[in-house]
């Protein structure tokens, strides 16, 4: 067993789950204001858009002084732009579209808690871990975590926006250890993907667990650094 005294966690597809994939919530936002694009050229759009705008202003805009909600409501834009609705809509419509998603994104009911999330961080509190989300996503973490009803959970939220530094830049994890002020050798990250949760906590000198479901895991990850689901994680570790 990997005794611990912290154990940070990834939030999306790790803890929390899209209800519904990004290209049919946006289809159903536009078809709500009378404008018919398919979820499929949706969803392709989107992450077109995400992928160019994450490269011209990388963490939300932070270094141009832009900030999480002008970054995802130009992004809404940019995503109606390539479907080919943006010249044909309102500049007001538009707006209060992008708006609209949003605010959605922050809202409980667009999410939905992983199989075995909630019971395996009650175990985890219970047992006196201490534990910290250490995401990706802008400074409404804390709020979509709250609404979640998972902010209790942890003893404190670091999200990308304010750290400066996003996975799988290391730093983020150097900051999350300043923070709690434990050692990289007792602590560990779970997260879903190789190169942004397990390689980046690895190489800040943590412990890692890499949830890879039941498919074909990444070549060098040892067998028990894997995890099948949430649930196999309590019997692994334990508080130092």
């Amino acid at each position: 067993m990997l005794l611990l005294r912290l154990l940070t966690w990834d939030v999306k597809d790790t803890l929390l789950q899209l209800r519904l994939p990004v290209g049919e919530c946006y289809s159903a936002a536009a078809r709500s204001w009378g404008l018919e694009v398919s979820p499929r050229a949706m969803e392709a759009a989107f992450h077109q858009a995400h992928r160019e705008r994450s490269q011209r202003f990388p963490n939300y805009g932070r270094a141009q002084g832009m900030g999480c909600e002008e970054w995802w409501l130009g992004l809404v834009h940019d995503t109606f732009r390539r479907c080919g609705l943006a010249q044909e809509v309102d500049a007001g419509l538009l707006g209060t579209l992008a708006e609209q998603l949003y605010r959605d994104y922050s809202r409980a009911e667009s999410w939905e808690p992983l199989p075995g999330a909630l019971e395996t961080l009650r175990q985890l509190q219970e047992a006196g871990l201490p534990m910290a989300a250490v995401s990706n996503f802008d400074r409404r973490l804390a709020e979509l975590l709250h609404n979640c009803g998972l902010r209790g959970h942890f003893s404190w939220v670091l999200n990308a926006e304010e750290a400066g530094f996003a996975k799988p830049d290391p730093r983020i994890f150097l900051e999350a250890l300043r923070l709690s002020g434990a050692d990289p050798g007792l602590a560990a990250h779970v997260g879903d993907d190789y190169e942004h949760d397990y390689r980046a906590a690895r190489q800040a000198g943590m412990h890692a667990f890499l949830l890879a479901g039941t498919g074909t895991p990444p070549a060098g990850v040892p067998r028990g650094h894997l995890l099948e689901s949430l649930s196999q994680l309590p019997s692994r570790i334990g508080r130092a």
